[in-house]
């Protein structure tokens, strides 16, 4: 059977990376976290002083470095210059910059290449903002995930403290929301469903319960190939 691309797009903390590692992992397909990208970026370019405001200077710092996504024992790695990121791309810094480091023409240019390149012979399973309509535009199978701020809260916050990130949860609300604004309203790729996407409210549903919803419309798509 021809292995397709599957795209999910969402905002932040609706579940996409865990859905994701899922399905590539039972249908044997290579994951791409591209927000993991972004934040890799966004890490190096706090730890090197580079405004993240500054257009230029950040498309500059991408196109020096190499960013890496590995699967490790323990799922996915990032690594940026052949050194792993995977927790440190994480931290609060991080999380309250990348949107505005996300939202820069250059930036998403170049890094829109590279993840063209990752997913246009199929096999993927491809998570971020704008993979249904920008990155993967024609990928086969395209969900869109959804769920309450309260329901995102809660989820990264337990992420969060499975990490030993201490964060407060008021705050962190407060940050989801903020995020919602900025990738939704932002000029380039705004996070905005595909025409042809599936929408997928998660809220109050478990996930064994999102992938058996998802496996159903994606093995119905796959019998078309």
């Amino acid at each position: 059977m021809k292995k397709i691309s599957i795209a999910i797009d969402g905002p932040a903390s609706s579940g996409k990376s865990t859905l994701a590692k899922i399905l590539a992992k039972d249908y044997g397909y290579i994951y791409i976290d591209t927000g993991s990208m972004y934040r890799a970026l966004t890490y190096m370019a706090l730890k090197e002083k580079v405004d993240v405001n500054n257009e230029k200077d950040l498309d500059e710092l991408l196109k020096k470095i190499t960013i890496t996504l590995k699967q490790g024992k323990n799922g996915q790695q990032i690594l940026v210059n052949e050194q792993e990121v995977t927790d440190e791309i994480r931290i609060p810094d991080v999380t309250n910059n990348v949107s505005t480091v996300s939202a820069h023409k250059k930036v998403r240019v170049t890094m829109v290449k590279l993840q063209k390149s990752y997913g246009e012979h199929g096999g993927v399973v491809m998570d971020g903002r704008d993979i249904g309509t920008v990155v993967l535009p024609n990928a086969q199978v395209k969900i869109f995930l959804v769920a309450s701020v309260l329901e995102r809260a809660k989820r990264r916050f337990k992420e969060n403290q499975s990490k030993g990130i201490l964060t407060d949860f008021d705050t962190l609300k407060d940050e989801i929301k903020r995020r919602d604004f900025l990738d939704s309203n932002r000029k380039v790729s705004p996070l905005v469903q595909a025409k042809n996407a599936v929408l997928l409210d998660t809220t109050g549903l478990n996930i064994a319960e999102v992938v058996s919803e998802i496996k159903k419309i994606v093995n119905e798509k796959r019998k078309d190939f």
